[in-house]
């Protein structure tokens, strides 16, 4: 019997009828699927037999014919994950929910992000799915109010730390005889004093593990849980067994292992005390972001100033902010005059003059006089908030390498069940037949060794740690897997306008007197053109006073003319001052000059005499030769990419040390242009201003943008490079670099630890406590490793 279900897709991408028709066409062509789409509610209403075909069946054909289908994005904190198994079991069983494209989700931020048609489910499903495996979700809350939550457990874990800790010491002394033969009290060696001791240390400090194993198996898999629990589960219950036999017959001399199963519980509950204390660090980069939020802000209301929390602020409030204080809110300069230090945002430490209309960014310091401004951005909208919700993601997201730690670590679980169970089988039957001690202490031995908690850590402690000093940088990476792929990269091209240069013209040159530059200036003052704005603001800084100008003609293509106080001044180029028959031939070579430099050059005239010539050019960055240097030391073939004149751009190319140049390129090639590189067999990083360039952002291996830290382009790009500061760039490679050689490092010891442990353990060399030992030790050691990566130099 067919099983007919009924769904309504939000569809985006349709423009017109034909839009609407061409998807219903192809929806209705699928086995049993009935399909009607509506272009003025961009709505898909949809009947389909689930026998026949998938919801993601029809996503997939939507996506297929060049249109999206509405999704929405949610994150979720996961409690009660203990290893990779637990946070790879919840991924799968979330992945396999009817409409959610992709979930994934992190041991180490203790998060799940999921991707859903909200037609077909929503976040409340995927919370019950995830208690229905025995963990615990909500909704994603406050980062505060996450670190106040964290602080609470890791100080319930000291609690617990130390009463195990207490307990655990007597029956450490035991270890003493059997590793010294020392004498000690007989008290010690009591198995019912020991059994008073080890039974709080196993049921009460170890519940946790008896829980999760129970989740865990009852939901189909095994995690590190059912190893410990395992574990102690036979030294405790043995020991038990021994203590009995005593009863009535006082000679006997019980094979007690009491001390191995809390020793095992103590050190392990050790381990992740000292794990979760270093975990909390790998977030500092956040925390810092997060504390440069203004917390209060002054508003007008009413006519009336007031303090109030900034959380309440709205769009459209006026603020007063005084000197010293934060800005609270994105926003525009209504009233006033100052400096604003940016350096937090934009990372340039010259605070920045901001005059009436001018935008403000939340967070940023303001150094002058008092100032009103109107919010325009507020809450998640704000440009800090949007760099943290970057960071996070980042932080939350995997990395490709990541995968194969996960599908090894899935699978590990049981694999060493068995291997258990055969080294105990093997002991008791060929090592030494029938002894059940030594047999015990092996297969223990197997099962605390092998705990994949190092394995589960390896990847996303360095994504975070790394990550996260990128965001201290200015460097913002969109995701995990965009930090791995950044280091395979071995071309770069950049953009010339507004990534190697300024994006601004500025005169470079003038030659004439005083006098010519006054009647230059004020004649260009009644022109738009941007080199005329360049020449203005050049007469300023030389504290030239204005005249008023009769007449103003602008001739298209060529130039100006202007009359002042009954002069005639023409400023343009060759072929204007050929039309108007001045002889220019002396300004003949330095005109040469400077367009062989990249430069514009425009010729002045007077009553139709030579009086000077004036230079325009879009300057370098300062630090771009710098940038360039260190990216060709890093491997990387470096193209610039402009839409200017071949002569312009190999002049620009010299100065910066950039030997390969694409020249007269329109906007909408330089996608293409990106294309042709990749198909010569290289990684392309595509450096933009992220805007005019998205396409190019877009089809590159990696894209990145140039921001200002007012605008983020995190849509286009992979990577965001707050600030302009093209030194940043060579920096967010060896960042990458860094990270992926420290997720190596993470790995090869987690496997080769793993590796060489069990086959130790496995034959008896290794006591069951200094398995747990150097089962807690290993994923310490781990967290550390990837916390050196805050202090590598870049």
């Amino acid at each position: 019997m067919s099983d007919k279900n009924h769904t309504t897709l939000g569809v985006t991408g349709m423009t017109c009828a034909a839009c609407s028709n061409r998807v219903e066409k192809v929806l209705n062509k699928m086995d049993g699927v009935d399909a009607q789409v509506n272009l003025t509610t961009e709505k898909a209403t949809v009947d389909y037999d689930s026998e026949k075909t998938s919801i993601d069946d029809i996503t997939n054909k939507i996506e297929n014919v060049g249109y999206g289908v509405v999704m929405e994005q949610t994150e979720l904190d996961v409690f009660g994950m203990t290893c990779a198994a637990c946070s790879n079991r919840i991924e799968k069983v979330l992945n396999k929910q009817e409409g959610v494209k992709g979930a994934s989700v992190n041991l180490t931020t203790e998060a799940a992000s999921v991707e859903y048609n909200p037609g077909l489910t929503d976040p409340q499903a995927f919370i019950e799915k995830i208690k229905h495996l025995g963990y615990d979700a909500a909704p994603k809350a406050e980062a505060e109010e996450k670190q106040t939550h964290k602080e609470k457990e890791n100080k319930k874990m000291k609690t617990k730390l130390i009463i195990s800790s207490v307990l655990t010491a007597p029956l450490l002394v035991t270890m003493l005889v059997h590793l010294f033969n020392m004498n000690i009290p007989d008290i010690f060696m009591n198995p019912w004093f020991q059994f008073a001791l080890a039974t709080p240390v196993q049921f009460y400090i170890g519940w946790q593990f008896y829980v999760g194993a129970y989740k865990s198996l009852k939901s189909g898999g095994a995690n590190m849980d059912v190893l410990v629990a395992l574990g102690t589960s036979a030294a405790y219950f043995y020991s038990l067994y021994e203590a009995f036999r005593t009863i009535g017959n006082p000679g006997y001399m019980p094979h007690l292992y009491f001390e191995t199963s809390a020793v095992i519980i103590t050190l392990i509950l050790f381990g992740k005390y000292l794990e979760a204390s270093a975990k909390n660090r790998t977030t500092h980069a956040l925390s810092s972001l997060l504390n440069l939020q203004a917390k209060e802000a002054r508003v007008i209301r009413n006519g009336e100033e007031m303090m109030m929390p900034v959380e309440d602020v709205v769009v459209g409030d006026r603020l007063v902010v005084k000197p010293g204080e934060k800005i609270p809110v994105d926003g525009r300069l209504v009233k006033g005059r100052t400096s604003i230090d940016e350096s937090m945002i934009t990372g340039e430490s010259i605070p920045v003059e901001k005059d009436v209309d001018f935008s403000l960014i939340g967070s940023t310091i303001n150094k002058n006089g008092a100032i009103e401004m109107e919010a325009t951005k507020v809450g998640k909208d704000t440009a800090l908030a949007s760099i943290v919700k970057v960071v996070e993601d980042a932080q939350g997201s995997k990395a490709p390498i990541q995968r194969m730690a996960d599908i090894v670590s899935g699978y590990f679980v049981p694999i060493v069940v068995v291997v258990a169970i055969l080294t105990f089988t093997v002991w008791i039957t060929f090592v030494q037949p029938g002894q059940m001690a030594p047999a015990l202490v092996a297969s223990i031995a197997v099962l605390v060794i092998a705990c994949p908690c190092a394995l589960g850590l390896a990847t996303p402690t360095s994504i975070m740690v790394g990550t996260g000093k990128a965001a201290e940088t200015g460097i913002l990476f969109k995701g995990g897997e965009h930090l791995e792929r950044t280091h395979e990269l071995n071309a770069i091209v950049l953009d010339k306008t507004g990534t190697i240069t300024k994006g601004k013209p500025e005169v470079t040159n003038f030659t004439g007197d005083a006098e010519a530059l006054q009647l230059l200036a004020s004649a260009e003052k009644g022109s738009e053109h941007p080199l005329a704005e360049a020449i203005l603001a050049y007469a300023t800084e030389q504290g030239v006073d204005l005249v008023d100008v009769d007449d103003f003609n602008a001739i298209a293509g060529h130039g100006i003319e202007a009359t002042i106080s009954g002069q005639h001044i023409l400023v343009g180029n060759r072929k204007l001052m050929q039309d108007t028959q001045v002889d220019v031939g002396a300004a003949e070579q330095a005109l040469v000059d400077y367009e062989v430099d990249g430069k514009t050059a425009m010729l002045m005239a007077v009553d139709g005499t030579y009086r000077g010539i004036v230079a325009v050019a879009d300057t370098i960055k300062e630090t771009a030769p710098q940038a360039i240097s260190a990216l060709k030391e890093n491997g990387l073939d470096v193209i610039m990419l402009t839409g200017d004149n071949e002569r312009t751009a190999q002049a620009i190319a010299r100065q910066i040390g950039i030997d390969q140049v694409i020249a007269q390129v329109l906007p909408e090639e330089k996608a293409d242009k990106v294309k042709d590189i990749q198909l010569e067999g290289k990684k392309v990083a595509m450096v933009g201003d992220g805007v005019n360039d998205a396409p190019a952002l877009a089809v590159a291996d990696i894209g990145i943008a140039i921001g200002t830290g007012t605008e983020v382009a995190i849509e286009a790009a992979d990577v965001t490079i707050l600030g302009g500061e093209l030194l940043l760039i060579p920096k967010a490679i060896k960042i990458s670099h860094a990270t992926i050689r420290n997720i190596r490092q993470n790995l090869f010891w987690a496997f080769g630890y793993n590796t060489a442990g069990i086959p130790v353990a496995a034959v008896g060399l290794l006591a069951p406590w200094v398995a747990g030992a150097a089962m807690a030790l290993s994923s310490v050691s781990v967290v550390s490793n990837a916390l050196r990566l805050k202090g590598a130099k870049i």
